[in-house]
């Protein structure tokens, strides 16, 4: 796992843990892990899988994910993106 990554989900991790803060580690991210619906061994869970937990845990669960959403555009056309994309307006 690269530093940012370590970084982020040790940024994402620290408000979470300050509300169970008589947890240890493996105890709060088997909580995180049960939360995100995991089932599997502690040792197979990704950082992924924490850091997407951590992000959209206290979220509505039919929110969209926030990476997603920067580029939704509502009613999009896709024909007529791919007229002007190749240099044909429609009009």
């Amino acid at each position: 796992m690269a530093c940012h990554r370590i970084e982020e989900l040790l940024e994402l991790l620290e408000p979470v843990w300050q509300k169970d803060q008589e947890l240890n580690l493996v105890q709060m991210l088997q909580k995180i892990a049960d939360e995100a619906g995991f089932k599997g061994p502690l040792s197979e869970l990704t950082d992924d899988t924490l850091i997407y937990q951590l992000k959209m845990g206290g979220t509505d669960k039919d929110a969209m994910i926030p990476g997603i959403q920067k580029d939704y555009v509502e009613n999009y056309d896709w024909k007529s993106a791919i007229l002007k994309a190749r240099g044909i307006d429609e009009e």
